[in-house]
């Protein structure tokens, strides 16, 4: 979910921002109330979690000013201290989700955000499931042959507790199809905690993963919970697992292997009740043979194998996928797309895949008026494509799918260019514009 947290205390906000964000959340840090508001007139947030003491504008001042705006559609959560709940329950009266007292731990929270899950999605179903089915599909739209493929065996996977290894690269959608097998398992309730691999320093990574207890190390001046812990029940997943330090990996298959762990500094057996889904950009095969990451491991991860093509190699899905990417840009507001537009984008080679569909995609709807077209499209793409071994690059291709579509129009209607813009939805003054600069007759 997105979510929007709200506290003047620098250490408790980046704590929370933390956490929820390692517990698959989209996460947005605000230091006041005033900032807190001017981001919720710009953009849709989930939740909002926030202090009732701030300075400038308080949390009760906070939660009237977003109920009153028309927009917002968002669950609000309140902190207080334990003085305070007489005017927590206000809050509640008000339209605040629930309240916590100071101080408490993240975890707590864990519950309070399910429950705004669930009955967000049971208000999506209520309504026929139209932003419900988007959301749970995200990458998963289209229907070539890969993507049929991989819809079946996310069905199957659904239905198990197996293992499961997503390869692909970077901005295929390997994390989307790890929240959406969790949300089609029966595990759908309990926590989907992301890690993400790469980020956290080696000395580290352990403490992250399984927890520490208090003295474990200088700085660990309480018991705090790992990775394992927040998703019991759930679903863990390991994103970018090519990136775990070779010397953690032994650690992790001897979890995987016996299902249980200990806190870094503790001697405690714990129950690892969580499914794993793991994620490679790399290929693991040649990571083994590198002798970077073990092949143990490997076969343990690999239980079930679901491998995320490039975009390029699903140019069929595109009008599609774009399709879908803009209802969600645009709302309730209608945004048109010129018809080169879909030829254009079929063209590219999209090396950041669908990740960079969709920056591209929201860019032109941002920066147009109701109408995407090639000429945005060229601006933002164009100078990404490079001429290699004698091919052309992205404007050549565009432009001689450009030409090709209004010889065409000519053709079909005679060389008549007033029928041949209509033809194409042009105006004729584009038209002849678009004749002049491919100087075509």
């Amino acid at each position: 979910m997105r979510v929007l947290v709200v506290d003047d205390e620098e250490m408790k906000r980046r704590s929370l921002v933390e956490d929820l964000t390692a517990w698959g959340h989209e996460v947005t840090p605000c230091p006041d109330g005033q900032q807190a508001l001017a981001r919720l007139e710009r953009a849709l947030f989930d939740v909002v979690i926030a202090d009732l003491k701030m300075p400038g504008l308080n949390g009760m001042e906070l939660l009237k000013k977003i109920k009153a705006l028309p927009s917002a559609g968002c669950e609000f959560v309140m902190i207080t201290a334990f003085g305070s709940i007489p005017v927590a329950v206000d809050a509640m009266k008000m339209g605040a989700f629930d309240f916590l007292t100071k101080p408490f731990p993240n975890e707590r929270l864990l519950p309070i955000l399910d429950r705004i899950e669930r009955l967000r999605d049971q208000a999506r179903e209520r309504d026929g499931g139209r932003r419900g089915a988007a959301d749970a599909e995200g990458v998963l739209v289209g229907s070539s042959p890969a993507m049929r493929q991989i819809q079946e065996m996310v069905e199957i996977c659904a239905r198990t507790d197996s293992n499961v290894l997503l390869c692909g690269q970077t901005g295929t959608g390997k994390d989307l199809v790890a929240s959406v097998i969790h949300k089609k398992s029966h595990r759908h309730a309990s926590p989907f905690v992301k890690v993400s691999c790469a980020v956290f320093p080696h000395e580290l990574f352990a403490s992250e993963l399984y927890g520490h207890e208090k003295g474990a190390f200088t700085g660990a001046d309480r018991m705090r919970p790992g990775r394992f812990d927040l998703a019991a029940g759930g679903t863990l997943y390991l994103d970018d697992v090519d990136d775990i330090p070779y010397a953690e990996q032994v650690k992790l298959l001897r979890v995987i292997e016996d299902r249980v762990y200990e806190r870094v500094g503790g001697t405690a057996s714990i129950q690892a009740q969580v499914r794993i889904i793991a994620s490679s950009k790399k290929d693991l095969l040649d990571e083994i043979g590198a002798g970077r990451f073990r092949e143990d491991l490997y076969y343990r991860l690999n239980v079930v194998r679901i491998d995320l093509p490039p975009l390029r190699a699903r140019v069929e899905d595109i009008p599609e996928l774009a399709a879908h990417i803009l209802r969600r840009l645009s709302g309730s507001e209608k945004t048109t797309v010129d018809p080169e537009v879909v030829g254009i984008l079929s063209s590219y080679h999209w090396p950041g895949n669908i990740r960079e569909l969709r920056n591209v995609l929201e860019w032109a709807h941002l920066t147009g008026s109701g109408t995407i077209t090639a000429d945005q499209l060229v601006q933002q793409i164009g100078h990404r494509d490079v001429k290699t071994n004698g091919q052309p690059g992205f404007r050549q291709r565009v432009e001689r799918f450009e030409g090709e579509l209004l010889l065409g129009a000519l053709k079909a209607t005679g060389g008549n260019k007033t029928a041949a813009a209509r033809l194409l939805g042009m105006k004729p003054s584009t038209f002849r514009d678009k004749l002049e600069r491919l100087r075509l007759p």
